[in-house]
């Protein structure tokens, strides 16, 4: 190892580095890393992944299906011609039990009406039945932006729906 002694008479900044705490973190470093691998490396094999079974729940009359879905690349709405499936970059479309298009301000009004008419018909809602009360659907398409889902989540919590759920297509796990 080397050792500057300051000879010469001329007063300047040393510019070496000290490299031996580098080496040491380094030999540290290494002896971690060669007890760590072979630990971390060890394979799994025939691994079971359990394959659940979902249950189909009973659909009330009450509840209220969302379809939510996105204009496509070329702005066409779905049911025009020639409409070529949602877009990332598409317009949010909401669509009321599948068939009725509505906006955000509709969505609220229609879902707080449905869900004020139903409240009113059980006799009010300290009365009601746990298990009547209707939740919301949402069937969303793949390709929709999230901001179109959860402004239609937004707005049915917002008119006092207490439960939301998403419909999916369910995938065969054998094939």
């Amino acid at each position: 190892m080397a050792m500057s002694v300051g000879g010469g008479g001329e007063e300047r900044p040393m510019s070496d580095i000290n490299t031996t705490p580098l080496v040491d973190v380094m030999l540290v470093l290494l002896i971690i890393f060669l007890i760590a691998v072979p630990v971390a490396i060890q394979t799994i094999e025939k691994l079971k992944v359990p394959i659940l079974k979902s249950e189909e729940t009973q659909d009330k009359a009450e509840n209220l299906l969302l379809a939510v879905v996105s204009t496509d690349a070329a702005g066409r709405s779905p049911k025009q011609p020639g409409y070529q499936g949602s877009s990332p970059v598409g317009e949010c479309r909401v669509y009321v039990n599948n068939t009725t298009p509505v906006d955000n301000n509709e969505l609220y009004k229609a879902a707080y009406e449905r869900l004020d008419a139903i409240v009113k018909r059980e006799g009010g809602a300290a009365n009601m039945d746990p298990e009547k009360v209707p939740e919301v659907h949402i069937r969303g398409d793949v390709h929709v932006p999230w901001k179109c889902i959860a402004g239609a989540i937004y707005n049915v919590q917002a008119a006092g729906y207490p439960k939301v759920g998403f419909i999916s297509t369910p995938v065969d796990p054998n094939g």
